[in-house]
């Protein structure tokens, strides 16, 4: 009983301290901004997952510097909320919506098609859709979701859009990573996690990924003015938790210590504008400001036996 009562009361005293340090707490866990004023007018921005989020909040911002943004989501009915209410915000928003699954290569092989046809330019691709911890499923395509969307999927969109990128320059590509790339390994005998599964590990395998693509994209693209670094947002609470009960709980417990989607946005925007990265390409950043990159993400090999995986998975030959 009085170990209960102990618990109990330590409950209680941590209970107390976060309400009275919350607003010290909230400051601290908010972040760095991004306080690059620069303008986009005249600028194209296609924003994947801009629905919900983060995404949304870079949209929003990148829209009132005056870029027409694309917002490409899966559930278009959602898109066109998150366009209204940008709009709502900032009635000159150049915002539109076009439908893309990236659980799905013939999806995002008829988005690009589209998109070449009626876009002349692109000069910022963020790449932001994400699943997170969701049950064993497979993409249209037999890929795990995880590496099929977060990965997968991405490369696919940017390489069909990398010639129009490369005329645009200067051109930036984005890549929405996490801190959960430290604990990732790419599993190159069980990608698609078929012998054994853990939505933890599917999604921290897809996030170091990213990491590895975008610093292998930057290599690639050396001289063609086109900038490609990956962000980590922080721990933001959004609904990327929605697969997983335990998490939605302790996001919710623990709000106090998450950044919210305007937070979680200013990085993706920080590298998506900030005039001084014009020429930086091939990094990691967080609370816009260089961050540290696991081993495994730095390792040249690794990077290069992913882009030539994934290349074999898709069935395009990227050189």
């Amino acid at each position: 009983v009085m170990f209960v009562l102990l618990i109990i009361a330590g409950l209680g005293v941590v209970t107390l301290l976060v309400i009275l340090f919350a607003p010290h707490i909230r400051r601290y866990a908010a972040g760095a901004v991004c306080k690059s004023t620069a303008r986009l007018d005249g600028k194209t921005v296609l924003i994947t997952g801009a629905n919900t989020g983060i995404g949304k909040e870079t949209a929003l911002d990148l829209a009132v510097r005056g870029a027409r943004v694309i917002m490409a989501c899966r559930d278009v009915e959602k898109g066109e909320e998150a366009a209204a209410s940008i709009r709502a915000a900032y009635s000159e928003a150049k915002v539109e919506v076009r439908e893309l699954d990236l659980a799905d290569t013939c999806s995002i092989r008829a988005f690009a098609q589209k998109f070449l046809r009626e876009v002349n330019h692109l000069h910022i691709l963020i790449n932001n859709a994400g699943v997170m911890m969701c049950p064993y499923t497979k993409t249209i395509d037999g890929f795990e979701m995880h590496i099929g969307v977060n990965h997968l999927g991405h490369f696919l969109l940017t390489y069909l859009l990398i010639g129009l990128l490369k005329r645009s320059a200067p051109a930036r590509v984005v890549v929405v990573s996490s801190l959960a790339h430290n604990f990732g390994w790419i599993r190159f005998h069980d990608l698609h996690s078929q012998g054994s599964y853990n939505s933890g590990l599917a999604y921290c395998q897809s996030k170091l990924a990213n990491v590895l693509f975008a610093r292998e994209l930057a290599r690639r693209l050396k001289g063609t003015n086109v900038m490609v670094n990956s962000v980590h947002p922080g721990t933001v609470n959004s609904d990327l938790t929605r697969h997983s009960t335990l998490m939605m709980i302790l996001f919710t417990v623990f709000s106090v210590f998450l950044k919210t989607p305007l937070e979680g946005a200013q990085t993706s925007v920080y590298c998506a504008v900030a005039e001084e990265l014009h020429s930086v390409s091939g990094k990691h950043f967080s609370d816009c400001a260089p961050a540290f990159v696991a081993p495994q993400g730095r390792s040249e090999e690794t990077a290069s036996k992913l882009w030539d995986v994934s290349c074999e998975l898709l069935g395009i030959d990227w050189d």
